[in-house]
């Protein structure tokens, strides 16, 4: 079930997104994308488990078809957003096993604040990610709870809007740096931003 709300969750994000006039059409179709082998990997995890039955993996198949349905709606709708791109990038680090933001952390989002509160209509995406320590499925929620302390800071200290900001989680899948490699567990400690706005 924690994998099916996770699917849904991202799907409904670009959906909503969509719905409100917030994000473009070639932005949405790369993150669809993404969402559908995402998607598509977990339903195949979820077949092979035994405890598992079939009305299970179909509900979920289900869902996320209909919610891709929705979508696919929204996108021949939206107008006006053709020309959001990728204005900024940055990345916060976290100390071990935590997700609480350092004071160097909080400093590297000042700039990303004041660049939301000048570009009224940008989006953010916030993506949290772990180094290899601890289990797959706790690194993954780590990686949700930096994600979602990055959200919360900008909220709180810059009242960006909740549906201007949308997160995820790798966990440990997509780490920065091998472990044999020199600070690696330090650099893969992180919360990846990529700030979307539209050209002028």
């Amino acid at each position: 079930m924690l994998i099916m709300l996770r699917i849904l969750t991202v799907l409904m994000a670009v959906a909503l997104l969509l719905i409100s006039g917030c994000a473009s059409k070639g932005y949405v179709d790369q993150k669809m994308a993404e969402v559908k082998a995402d998607s598509d990997a977990k339903i195949e995890e979820l077949k092979a488990q035994a405890a598992l039955n079939s009305e299970d993996v179909k509900k979920l198949q289900k869902l996320a078809d209909d919610l891709s349905d929705k979508t696919d709606l929204a996108l021949n709708q939206s107008k006006g957003f053709e020309n959001y791109q990728v204005i900024w990038e940055g990345v916060v680090n976290f100390d071990f096993d935590s997700f609480e933001l350092t004071e160097l952390a909080k400093d590297n989002l000042e700039g990303l604040g004041m660049k939301m509160t000048d570009y009224a209509r940008s989006l953010l995406e916030i993506v949290g990610h772990t180094d290899q320590s601890g289990s797959a499925k706790y690194n993954l929620e780590l990686g949700e709870k930096r994600a979602a302390a990055v959200k919360k800071y900008l909220i709180d200290q810059y009242g960006i809007a909740l549906y201007r900001m949308f997160t995820a989680s790798h966990g440990e899948t997509k780490p920065v740096a091998l472990p044999d490699e020199k600070d690696a567990y330090s650099k893969n400690r992180r919360v990846i931003l990529t700030l979307w706005g539209e050209l002028k």
